[in-house]
């Protein structure tokens, strides 16, 4: 797969590899981490999830990735994001379930990609704060048989004291959630909230059916 998949809004196995930065403990263990730290142990989750994803299926990837995902990303605050000022028209009902909905969607792609190892390995470049507050972390993906890949992870400070995922930007400057940002847009525009939330629901099925 060349890097042109990596803008796809569902990652391929190589944006996922790209994307590849999830915490391994609970939430409140994440609180004394620093951002590189919340790096480097999504690292190490995903490299086992990688060593071990044949063993597990799809789904088993998908129980493994959960927890560790929702440690690592501020997923709620991925999805607003991502669907961008439509988010401020939506009942809480319906932010609450599109926010489900693009969580789950965005673990079953992890974890439909994550289908094997084959020797690639993460480093932690540096960290660079950010006027607002957040910070910077710049990793670079070294893969076997493919020129090295920069990748860099957009940290927030929680309200614990935590740091978490908000955006991944491939080749260190192409957006993530701006990719799926348009493509939601046209969804919402044919049929708002709950034509996205269906969606969504519609990709995870689809990605987990085995």
């Amino acid at each position: 797969m060349d890097d042109q998949g990596l803008k796809l809004a569902v990652p391929t196995r190589r944006s996922l590899l790209a994307g590849a930065i999830l915490a391994t403990g609970a939430a409140p263990a994440l609180a004394q981490t620093s951002p590189a730290e919340v790096v480097g142990r999504f690292h190490a989750a995903l490299i086992q999830v990688m060593r071990d994803a044949r063993r597990l299926g799809v789904r088993g990837r998908y129980e493994r990735l959960r927890p560790v995902m929702e440690a690592a990303f501020d997923l709620p605050a991925m999805t607003r994001i991502a669907v961008g000022p439509p988010w401020n028209r939506m009942t809480p009902d319906q932010q609450a379930q599109l926010t489900q909905a693009f969580s789950e969607w965005s673990i079953a792609s992890y974890a439909k990609n994550f289908d094997g190892y084959s020797g690639e390995s993460f480093v932690t470049t540096g960290t660079t704060p950010l006027q607002n507050g957040d910070q910077m972390v710049r990793t670079v993906l070294n893969r076997p048989n493919d020129a090295p890949l920069q990748l860099n992870y957009l940290m927030r400070r929680m309200a614990n004291g935590g740091w978490r995922i908000v955006d991944v930007y491939l080749t260190g400057s192409i957006s993530e959630l701006a990719s799926r940002r348009s493509d939601f847009a046209a969804i919402l525009r044919e049929g708002g909230a709950d034509r996205l939330t269906a969606e969504l629901r519609r990709r995870t099925a689809e990605l987990l059916r085995s």
